[in-house]
């Protein structure tokens, strides 16, 4: 199973569940796929979803998937980590209204140069592409071990100041 997760900030992503209906449509994806979709206009036509779930149904969605796809924030990232999750981080745009900047290019980049996420291109162009790798067990990602509660914040930070 895909559990896609964004949040419950008030920027509708609904780029993201337009292109999981497209990759449906083109059967790119076959597996059952649940969506905390968060505040979107689009009403997705190929899988489960709801808006807004409780603690405990994420949870239990986290528990029971093989892949997250999820949003560039770092505490969906990390849930999904600290659970041994497969994981595809997909970036908020600012031009498309979906967050005020985009920082969350920046987080992806981050978990991904280390090889803990796969991430998506900013346009979503290869989330058909990563989901595969992870099926067929060639996305080369590393497990994480979060041993030190710093880690990911200076990591982050390493990162930022590196490249930017």
């Amino acid at each position: 199973m895909i559990f896609v997760t964004v949040g419950s900030r008030q920027y509708p992503f609904d780029r993201l569940f337009k292109k999981l209906d497209e990759l449906y449509d083109k059967q790119l994806i076959t597996e059952p796929l649940f969506a905390q979709t968060g505040n979107i206009t689009y009403v997705p036509k190929n899988y489960d979803y709801k808006p807004y779930i409780s603690p405990e149904e994420f949870d239990q969605h986290m528990k029971e998937c093989d892949i997250v796809i999820c949003h560039g924030a770092s505490g969906s990232i990390m849930k999904a980590l600290n659970l041994k999750k497969k994981v595809i981080a997909v970036a908020r745009l600012r031009k498309y209204k979906e967050h005020i900047n985009d920082h969350q290019i920046q987080n992806n980049e981050a978990f991904s140069s280390h090889h803990y996420v796969l991430m998506a291109d900013p346009e979503l162009d290869n989330l058909a592409e990563c989901i595969d790798k992870i099926k067929r067990g060639e996305d080369g990602l590393i497990e994480w071990v979060n041993e030190d509660p710093m880690r990911i914040v200076n990591m982050i930070d390493d990162f930022i100041q590196k490249n930017w």
